[in-house]
């Protein structure tokens, strides 16, 4: 739990709040005796011991989930230094994006076409009938607002560096976020699609990465002018759940893959109807 733990913050770009659950819940069942043992640790102190918890089963309680989307058009330009070894062309990337997180951080999001105080209940106002389907899950529509300049109130700071290239991550990201329909605030929901929306583009660039270096040529020049189609979003359904799971895939990447994947992954059959690409190819 904790290398796993350390393996997601390193790679994360956003931070968790102060008031953040540090717990994870360790599930192990018996496959002959259908025993559950649960345990929690605190991922926040590596000398913590493991502590005994309840695991009680709810019914209904997959489909007790509150949807929030967003569409968020990128237009990220990232410089290379020449002083960077081969570029570095990872290394920059993330540095670029780091950047770009904290835009998401500061922007303004509008829930159903207004503001919302981070205090307020999400279903606050809302009819039971709006925004939902038949399976019981409510949609809510949310616009990114991203501020173009920082305020009078920031001081900023320009340098010059000497370039020897750029990367330019540009089109549109589809993005979604799930809640329980427990009371939950604004500000959860916020945050919650907040981190999607960093995640998903972090995520794949690392995946187009682990691709280049597979199966680039390795006589490939450096200074030559390159287009990577970044992967495309997909959902698939969870059974029995209102949740949809989210993975990607390339173009040139055949059906029967992701569906395979989904075996390997969650012992779960996906059928091709189910797999809902959210994103053009040009995106």
């Amino acid at each position: 739990i904790f290398s796993v733990e350390k393996s997601l913050t390193k790679r994360r770009l956003w931070k968790p709040a102060e008031e953040e659950v540090s717990e994870r819940a360790a599930l192990q069942i018996c496959s002959s005796t259908k025993k559950v043992v649960c345990r929690t640790y605190d991922v926040q102190d590596p000398k913590s011991s493991a502590k005994p918890a309840d695991w009680k089963y709810q019914s209904a309680l997959s489909a007790s989930w509150l949807a929030l989307s967003c569409t968020v058009n990128v237009n990220i330009h990232i410089p290379l230094l020449a002083t960077s070894p081969n570029h570095d062309l990872e290394k920059n990337t993330k540095n670029g994006l780091n950047r770009w997180s904290k835009q998401i951080e500061d922007s303004v999001f509008l829930i159903n076409g207004q503001v919302r105080g981070d205090d307020t209940e999400l279903l606050e106002g809302q009819k039971k009938s709006k925004g939902a389907t038949q399976s019981g899950t409510h949609f809510f529509d949310v616009k990114v607002l991203t501020q173009l300049s920082q305020g009078s109130s920031h001081r900023s700071t320009a340098a010059v560096q000497i370039c020897s290239g750029s990367i330019n991550l540009k089109g549109a990201v589809k993005c979604r976020a799930y809640m329980h329909n427990n009371k939950p605030k604004v500000k959860e929901a916020v945050q919650a699609l907040k981190r999607d929306i960093i995640n998903t583009l972090c995520d794949r660039c690392e995946i187009l990465f682990e691709d280049l270096i597979i199966n680039e040529a390795p006589h490939k020049k450096n200074f030559e002018r390159a287009y990577h189609v970044l992967p495309q979003r997909l959902f698939v359904p969870i059974a029995g759940s209102s949740v949809m799971l989210s993975d990607y895939k390339f173009g040139d990447e055949a059906t029967e893959e992701i569906q395979e994947r989904f075996v390997e992954m969650l012992d779960q059959s996906v059928q091709t109807k189910d797999i809902h690409i959210a994103e053009d190819i040009s995106t």
